[in-house]
């Protein structure tokens, strides 16, 4: 019979999994990346949004035809929320999966 009371419910320490180095530099590596761009990412927006309403006619202002800078930026919120997604992807495959498969694995094999 196991000592161990966490055996005979199958559940696991949790604790003692986060507590583990490779756990430890899996959060580090995620939150390393998701914090600053996620800041960024606000700065940017908020920026958009205030020029809108505090500098309407600089947003106003045309570049090309009935294209103003208001329109530009506006665009420019899709290509950046798209470009942070496809840089997290590569980020995440490159970084980020290949620790998280070893967290996993190492996890599973304790059951």
């Amino acid at each position: 019979m196991s000592t161990d009371p966490n055996a005979a419910t199958g559940t696991r320490d949790w604790e003692a999994v986060q507590a583990e180095p490779d756990f430890q530099e899996l959060r580090r590596r995620l939150r390393s990346f998701v914090f600053p761009v996620t800041g960024l990412f606000l700065g940017w927006y908020l920026l958009y949004v205030l020029l809108a309403t505090y500098a309407p006619a600089f947003m106003g202002t045309p570049v090309l035809g009935n294209i103003n800078v208001g329109l530009i930026f506006g665009l420019l919120q899709f290509v950046s929320t798209f470009a942070i997604t496809a840089w997290y992807v590569r980020f995440a495959d490159k970084r980020y999966d290949p620790l998280a498969a070893k967290v996993r694995a190492h996890i599973e094999g304790e059951k």
